[in-house]
């Protein structure tokens, strides 16, 4: 008899990704991975491996640098993404973009709920599609369920900058890009961004460019 589906592929991926030393390649928009759903996580890597996977997309999160990285981002779909944000940022964009530190995670099979009707929106980019940022609304609050690296139930309320971590990256185990729910008149190059958008919130921009943002909630 054959191994059961996607077992023994995705370990053999896995292997291979982690033959060479270093980070791993993260993969762009366009590679068909980003957009099919990530299979759940169910053994397909003995706990070695997986711990060995879970490690080299930390290495490679903090390497890029980013704040959360998925497993399809390298190639693997699998539905697991780890996260950290030492949130190393003025007071004023901390304030305005309830942003605070965030240790590493491990996220397996992840899923969010939204919690309330808030919705902030900001300036968003993502590894893979590099060069660019663009304005996302997203729920201010949302409570994730998942496992640990561990097998750990998970059940936890995520608020502000944090919140919005979770999304981005549950949503690459969906096969959803940040663009997919972005303001796409607010896409702007890195450059632009520097030069014109570097500001806590994106109420210049939105009158600028000429898009509408999320107003209060009831």
């Amino acid at each position: 008899m054959g191994t059961p589906s996607g077992r023994a592929p995705l370990a053999e991926r896995v292997e291979e990704l982690l033959a060479v030393d270093g980070p791993l390649p993260v993969v762009a928009a366009g590679d068909p991975v980003l957009r099919r759903a990530a299979e759940p996580f169910d053994g397909q890597l003995a706990p070695a491996l997986l711990a060995r996977f879970v490690e080299a997309l930390r290495l490679t999160m903090h390497a890029a640098p980013g704040v959360g990285l998925a497993a399809p981002q390298v190639g693997v779909g699998l539905r697991i993404a780890v996260i950290e944000d030492p949130a190393p940022v003025p007071d004023e964009v901390r304030v305005a973009r309830r942003r605070v530190p965030q240790p590493f995670r491990v996220l397996v099979n992840p899923s969010y709920e939204p919690v309330g009707a808030g919705r902030a929106a900001f300036f968003e980019g993502c590894l893979s599609v590099p060069g660019w940022q663009a304005v996302v609304a997203r729920h201010t609050e949302v409570r994730l369920l998942a496992r640990d690296a561990h097998g750990r139930a998970v059940d936890e309320v995520f608020a502000g900058w944090p919140a919005r971590i979770v999304q981005h990256e549950t949503d690459h185990l969906d096969g959803t890009l940040y663009l997919d729910r972005a303001e796409l008149r607010s896409l702007a190059s890195n450059g632009a961004m520097a030069e014109h958008w570097s500001q806590p919130t994106p109420e210049r921009a939105a009158s600028a460019l000429g898009f509408e943002l999320p107003g209060p909630t009831a």
